[in-house]
């Protein structure tokens, strides 16, 4: 893996001496850049990724707290610590409000500048990382690891395992509910990065409209309604791994903004002309042919061949029957635990027609949702093949199985899933088709056919 760059440092006073001193203080913990003037400054604090501003109140015919404005314009995280041979408290407090973290007087010992520049750093890196929790936050990871005996699933551990330490960019590909974000998350708990954040840019679910300011973030002002900075995802994702979900959704535009930031490691917030640098690893997931997408001009190439250094390619659970089980298991397990109750056990006819009978065109997600709606449903400690097939209301819906041909029973069981992911849903046909991974056509015609 390549070396991280170290946190960059960016020293302004127009005294030579200062800046030297500054320089062999701060020098082997930091990147360090300096200027003598405003201009230098502003100049090499947008063409370069800087964590932290030393600026003296007084320059030469210069005010620093006006640069401290412009300074915090350009990135608001930026963190500045103002330095001055003058003791004044009133200019403190103003630049303490201006955005500055602290406050700097000269003389001064080597011990004050590393305690407050290492504190100013500690405090930008906690930004940054409760930025990034509240984002995980808002998702909800029902469990944390993949669950398959079946040789293709094997193949697929040992695939991540060797790859999890490497810098290249991954592509996984797979139907919806196949567990596309799980080996996502498993490549980066596996590897080097793992003490890093993992961001998830959910690409299909962002408006089109929005998207940019979500990826780069914003400056205030850089839009109509743009009142407040905002930080993006690749800045919040930097060092770690940036997950690109439902890449193929993506238009054209964004793709090439997109494949620009992996080549380069670099990109500019909206409203910015300033450079922000990231060390981040890649992995998209798709569960549309890409190479079918390319062929209709709806999908750079040049970008795929990015992205798909290490292709991963998920079987769906119709190909993998053998795990049913162990996945029935798991869910019924995690249930319980959720609810404090014993799990339920599920019958044996049950199981043959889980494991033998039905294709799970949702994947593993939708039998995910069947074991939450049936351990709520199942008033016993055991389901029973009536609890999947002969609930609710309606006369057809309370026929016996066993006198059903297995093709009507099949469509059946589709079709009272369907309702109940509807119901559970309010209704939403496009919630629901997501949910159970098939396109909102189908959920009409089971439910009108």
């Amino acid at each position: 893996m390549t070396t991280r760059p170290r946190a960059t440092i960016l020293v302004v006073d127009d005294e030579q001496g200062i800046r030297q001193s500054f320089n062999m203080v701060l020098k082997n913990q930091f990147n360090i850049l300096m200027a003598d003037s405003g201009k230098e400054a502003i100049d090499l604090f947008t063409r370069n990724s800087v964590d932290l501003v030393l600026l003296d109140i007084i320059l030469q015919n210069e005010n620093g707290l006006d640069l401290l404005e412009k300074f915090k314009e350009l990135d608001p995280n930026a963190e500045i610590v103002m330095v001055s041979a003058v003791k004044d408290v009133k200019t403190a407090v103003k630049a303490i409000k201006l955005g500055a973290y602290d406050y700097l007087e000269k003389p001064f010992f080597v011990e004050d500048i590393l305690k407050t520049v290492n504190r100013a750093m500690e405090k930008h890196r906690l930004v940054k990382e409760v930025t990034y929790l509240r984002g995980e936050l808002e998702r909800s990871h029902p469990f944390d690891k993949i669950i398959g005996k079946d040789k293709k699933m094997q193949d697929i551990f040992s695939l991540i395992s060797s790859l999890a330490d490497g810098d290249g960019s991954v592509l996984v590909q797979g139907e919806s509910g196949t567990g596309k974000e799980l080996v996502a998350r498993a490549i980066h708990k596996l590897g080097s990065r793992r003490d890093q954040p993992f961001v998830v840019i959910n690409c299909a679910a962002i408006p089109k409209t929005l998207m940019e300011s979500e990826i780069f973030g914003h400056i205030k002002g850089a839009f109509t309604g743009a009142s407040q900075p905002k930080t993006g995802k690749l800045e919040i994702g930097d060092k770690g791994i940036i997950f690109l979900d439902d890449v193929d959704t993506l238009d054209i535009a964004m793709q090439a903004k997109l494949l620009r930031v992996i080549q380069e490691k670099e990109f500019e917030k909206l409203g910015s002309t300033k450079l922000i640098k990231i060390d981040a690893r890649f992995i998209a997931s798709s569960n549309k042919d890409i190479k079918n997408l390319i062929e209709k001009g709806e999908f750079r190439e040049d970008l795929f061949y990015r992205l798909n250094v290490f292709p991963i390619e998920l079987p769906p659970l119709r190909e993998r029957r053998g795990d049913i089980p162990l996945l029935l298991d798991h869910f019924l397990e995690i249930y319980s635990k959720n609810k404090g109750t014993a799990p339920k056990k599920v019958s044996e006819s049950s199981l043959h027609f889980l494991v033998e009978n039905y294709d799970w065109p949702g994947n593993v997600r939708e039998l995910q949702n069947l074991v939450e709606r049936l351990s709520t449903i199942t008033k016993g400690d055991t389901i029973y093949l009536k609890s999947i097939n002969g609930f609710g209301e309606e006369k057809e819906d309370r026929k016996e199985i066993s006198n059903m041909a297995l093709k009507d029973a099949s469509e059946l069981f589709k079709k009272q899933l369907i309702k109940e992911v509807l119901e559970r849903v309010g209704g939403n046909r496009t919630e629901a088709a997501r949910m159970l991974g098939i396109h909102r056509n189908t959920i009409h015609k089971r439910i009108n056919g």
